[in-house]
């Protein structure tokens, strides 16, 4: 039983999901035919030498015995695996933009995880890695404390964590899956329980994860705009620091029908319309317009305010 624990795929480099990690099968498998392919010549010229035929052999055999199989041989081989190795190194100098980046920080003993998002804002998770398939994401890798190293054998090699250090890596998943991602160096008496789920999506099903994530983002955000624009000091979110008593209680606001007093129906565009301008809806209000925030905020105001349920 304890040898079927090798066969297990979820953490396997000889079960590749990934560009790298097919490129790493595929020299083990070359390494490993020339392996057998060396052992089996060693072999057969040891029973050659204990079973053959005991007869003087010339200097001249010797000197091509020797020069054949103990200089040319082994010269080619190593040669011909280094340059096939060689050939699979990554292209270090790339100016190609990565489809993701995902942020990865490592502490003791566990993984910060932010993804990148368009704007250039951050969703942060962690402990737990979503990529999508058939799209190439560039880890931006930091250490607060020691060195680790991340390595997701299913998906390629691995990389050094290094504190004071930033190191890039790429990886290219190309099937879906779960598969199991470690440090891979030691960091401390937890080094063993420092491993993350990777989950890799099809594109699609990564966009719709993604999204979610950054709907959280876009809504702290817009809970940090609705205090420090001072909308709570006039409208109260019960369970928030924000009490006013100015304007409408604004709690569960997203669960009703309409706004503004029966003025507009609930929806993104008319609540974009109405912090732009609200007197345009509604004349003599006492609210003040918000045009001098830029699109992004005001979006990530609507974005609170629509999950307000």
């Amino acid at each position: 039983m304890p040898l079927l624990v090798g066969c297990v795929s979820e953490q396997s480099t000889l079960h590749p999901a990934g560009e790298d990690a097919a490129a790493i099968a595929d020299l083990f498998w070359v390494m490993a035919a020339g392996t057998v392919v060396i052992w089996l010549i060693v072999m057969g010229i040891t029973v050659y030498a204990v079973l053959g035929r005991k007869r003087p052999k010339t200097e001249r055999f010797a000197d091509r015995f020797i020069l054949i199989g103990g200089v040319a041989f082994p010269t080619i081989t190593l040669a011909a695996l280094l340059i096939f190795g060689l050939a699979l190194l990554p292209d270090w100098v790339r100016s190609d933009r990565p489809d993701l980046r995902v942020h990865i920080t490592a502490e003791q003993y566990w993984w910060r995880v932010a993804y990148e998002m368009p704007d250039g804002s951050l969703a942060n998770t962690a402990n737990e890695l979503h990529l999508p398939a058939g799209q190439t994401a560039e880890f931006v890798l930091n250490s607060t404390d020691v060195i680790h190293s991340f390595w997701i054998p299913n998906l390629g090699g691995k990389m050094d964590v290094i504190p004071g250090r930033t190191n890039l890596w790429r990886l290219k998943p190309t099937e879906a899956g779960v598969y199991r991602g470690v440090c891979a160096e030691f960091c401390g008496p937890s080094h063993a329980l420092m491993a993350f789920p990777v989950v890799v999506h099809e594109p699609d099903g990564f966009e719709a994860w993604l999204a979610g994530e950054a709907a959280g983002v876009e809504e702290r955000r817009g809970h940090a705009l609705f205090v420090s624009t001072g909308c709570g000091a006039c409208h109260a979110v019960r369970g928030t620091s924000a009490d006013g008593a100015v304007g409408p209680d604004l709690t569960h606001f997203a669960s009703r029908r309409t706004m503004a007093a029966g003025t507009l129906p609930i929806a993104p565009e008319n609540l974009q319309g109405w912090l732009v301008d609200p007197s345009h809806h509604k004349p003599d209000v006492r609210m003040p317009g918000y045009a001098s925030l830029e699109e992004t905020e005001r979006d990530a105001l609507v974005s609170y305010l629509l999950n307000l349920e």
